[in-house]
């Protein structure tokens, strides 16, 4: 099994989304141990100590007044972390907790937690033998760290709470002694180094962001094949246009869109005597749009790259400092921020795609193509409700959209009277995601049959070939069928990027 060696506070994108995406295994440089050793001691130290220190020798948020005897600190933790496993809902996937593990990882490394090695190193083992704690999703409120899906978590470090392990959810004391691991009991300070921090929040984030730029680069893709379909002009596309402006996610999203339509008969077909002098906004503005989109979703990658990388748990050692300091890292308002960014982002794309959706199978608009995309129109409806799904679906995303950051309420009996929001603000982009890829599904159903109706003129090769693999899984629509399996088959081919491979085309990278 590879294993990725990430060096705290360089870990990248690439890395990141390999763990999320396949499940990959990470650990930290050792290079990171000493680091974090020195901090373990100081803590150490501390807790022995006379002075009040928060969270070591204290009680939490507002028990912290309440002085704790040094035979107490390692009760404090474990009730800390018992305490404090309140989650509900449902369980979070095994891949964003894999992911949210391995956030906490590189957050311990950075050598300002207090914890030991051997935590760390337990935590590694978990991921390597495939120990994954069951942690709910809903609970937490971004800030004073994602405390009920972090204590979840690590209740299994503990030999509490429950894990999967080889595919059966199982006690977590179980699950570690069959993997051949040990629980450990907390030290002073390491169970709220545990859930002090944004990792659910961040790993959340991530998956959604990963996951929007996938379908960003496919919409790409399925405008193109609409623009074909409905007889668009690429006259829209000419790069100078773009560079006048000079945002970069327009000037490459117009670059790849002529890339992927070089070489088709239909647009050739009519590019001498065409009367249309500008097609709607859903074809002629994509790279405005999708541009936009794509610029706000680096914009988030840009942030959530620095919390990946980040300690954000309280207190913090600062060893060079000689410092043992209560701040507010804990709190997700980058993140929050990062994914309202995102929300928005995978809105517009959708709204965009839907507004081509219905261009398509409007025969008043849609350049002589038969009515909702059927050869025989009124005995068959074709796709007209497919384009009624994605209306729903759009207007559901509009409604996510709306900022979760602006949201705060105060917890803890007002200690923590300012959050962010953020757990929940990141979660629902699982939703909207899946909620665009089924309408970037069905524009591509739509797109294909319309070029296929433009026969025996030909679209562009590049989607010709992304068309062809479509078909592997989609058959084209004669008379009509049972279609929900069909919208569930475009779904999936867009979710797992197949279309972007076929189309073998250089794509915008997000970094």
């Amino acid at each position: 099994m590879t294993t990725l060696v990430l060096s705290p506070g360089e870990a990248s994108h690439e890395q990141l989304e390999d763990i999320y995406r396949n499940e990959t295994t990470a650990s930290l440089d050792p290079a990171c141990k000493p680091l974090i050793e020195e901090a373990a001691s100081r803590i150490s130290a501390a807790a022995a100590g006379s002075e009040a220190v928060y969270g070591v020798n204290t009680g939490f948020g507002k028990l912290a007044s309440i002085k704790i005897a040094p035979e107490d600190t390692a009760t404090l933790q474990r009730n800390l972390i018992i305490s404090h496993c309140c989650g509900v809902g449902e369980p979070v996937s095994r891949r964003i907790t894999r992911l949210m593990m391995t956030l906490k990882l590189l957050s311990f490394g950075r050598g300002a937690s207090g914890v030991r090695w051997e935590l760390v190193e337990l935590l590694q083992n978990m991921l390597a033998k495939g120990v994954t704690p069951v942690i709910p999703s809903q609970g937490s409120v971004g800030a004073s760290g994602d405390l009920a899906p972090l204590a979840h978590m690590t209740a299994v470090v503990l030999g509490e709470g429950e894990a999967e392990f080889d595919g059966e959810i199982m006690p977590g004391a179980k699950a570690l002694e069959r993997a051949g691991l040990s629980p450990i009991a907390l030290g002073p300070k390491e169970g709220l180094a545990f859930i002090n921090g944004t990792q659910f929040s961040t790993a959340f984030a991530l998956a959604g962001l990963y996951d929007a730029w996938r379908a960003a680069k496919t919409s790409l893709v399925s405008c193109a094949m609409s623009t074909d379909a409905i007889m668009g002009s690429t006259a829209p596309l000419q790069p100078e246009i773009h560079t006048l402006r000079g945002h970069r996610g327009q000037i490459e999203v117009a670059e790849t869109m002529s890339n992927i339509l070089a070489g088709s008969e239909i647009r050739e077909s009519h590019r001498d005597g065409d009367t249309r002098v500008q097609d709607p906004y859903c074809i002629r503005c994509q790279p405005q749009v999708a541009g936009a989109a794509m610029d706000v979703l680096r914009q988030a990658a840009n942030t959530l790259l620095i919390e990946a990388n980040a300690a954000t748990d309280n207190p913090l050692v600062l060893t060079k400092a000689n410092l043992i300091v209560s701040g507010g890292n804990f709190h997700a308002e980058p993140v929050g921020f990062a994914a309202d960014m995102i929300a928005l982002a995978v809105s517009e794309i959708g709204a965009i795609s839907q507004r081509r959706v219905a261009l398509m199978v409007d025969p008043t608009l849609s350049f002589d193509l038969p009515p909702f995309l059927t050869p025989e129109p009124g005995l068959n409806s074709g796709l007209m409700i497919a384009e009624v799904t994605t209306a729903a679906l759009m207007s559901e995303n509009k409604h996510l959209a709306n900022p979760c950051v602006t949201d705060s309420t105060p917890t803890s009996a007002n200690q923590e009277d300012h959050v962010s929001m953020a757990a929940h603000g990141a979660r629902r982009l699982g939703q909207m995601i899946e909620n665009l890829y089924h309408i970037l599904g069905v524009e591509v159903l739509c797109a294909s049959r319309g070029i296929e109706f433009r026969a025996p003129m030909q679209t562009s090769a590049k989607l010709s070939q992304a068309i062809a693999r479509f078909r592997q899984n989609v058959t084209s629509l004669g008379s009509d069928r049972y279609m929900a399996p069909d919208l569930v088959a475009a779904k999936n081919l867009v979710s797992e990027g197949a279309l972007l491979d076929a189309v073998d085309v250089a794509l915008p990278e997000l970094a």
